[in-house]
């Protein structure tokens, strides 16, 4: 792949908790420059302005996961009235530790009601602290609950970010009837090229222009 196509499947991501208004602006103006997909910015920062073919995207029950699924249902649903165009939002892990993925449906089932289609809900399963077992069943849910994609990682969990372990029995569980974000802890143009090999459909970065330099075109 060169590095338009790359670019075109970045979501160019600030979710430090001491990201400011000015932090938002730079990272649009940036955006801008490397012609990515979206910025993804906390729901405290919301609205912002981008520029055209630039989207949106916030995250929703960030970054445990261990929120009432009607508060992140209306969270969800505040960012969409604030412009957000995409949601990630990430799921009640101790759900998926005990293999109960009916409340893991019901949970993204809540927030895909609050922000119904056009909206792209992405789920959020921390790959890295589930067995493979409790990965193919959040996959299942999510695709049963009506997300657009299923995603890797916060980027804050301690088990670490994405693994392309994980991407390629995420690929292979969902089998391109939703998308496959990888995000956590990838930081070079190898990584990035590793995880889209294995399946990914988009890429969640804070490195974007280093990675976007390792690609020619």
């Amino acid at each position: 792949m060169n590095r338009n196509d790359v670019s075109a499947m970045i979501d160019h991501t600030l979710l430090k908790p001491t990201a400011t208004a000015d932090d938002v602006r730079a990272l649009v103006a940036e955006a801008a420059e490397l012609g990515v997909y979206s910025v993804c910015v906390s729901p405290s920062l919301l609205p912002i302005e981008t520029p055209d073919g630039v989207l949106v995207a916030t995250v929703c029950g960030f970054p445990s996961g261990a929120h009432q699924p009607a508060i992140k249902a209306a969270e969800a649903a505040d960012s969409v009235a604030r412009g957000a165009d995409e949601v990630d939002m990430v799921i009640n892990l101790a759900n998926a530790v005990t293999g109960d993925f009916d409340a893991v449906e019901a949970d993204i089932r809540a927030v895909r009601e609050a922000c119904p289609a056009p909206v792209v809900l992405k789920v959020i399963i921390e790959s890295a602290a589930l067995t493979d077992d409790q990965i193919v069943g959040c996959c299942k849910a999510s695709e049963a609950a009506g997300a657009d994609f299923v995603k890797t990682s916060t980027g804050f969990h301690p088990e670490g970010g994405a693994s392309v372990h994980a991407v390629e029995l995420m690929a292979r569980t969902v089998g391109g009837r939703l998308g496959v974000k990888a995000s956590g802890g990838i930081r070079d143009a190898e990584t990035a090229r590793a995880m889209i090999d294995a399946g990914a459909t988009r890429l969640g970065l804070s490195s974007s222009a280093a990675i976007l330099a390792g690609f020619e075109g």
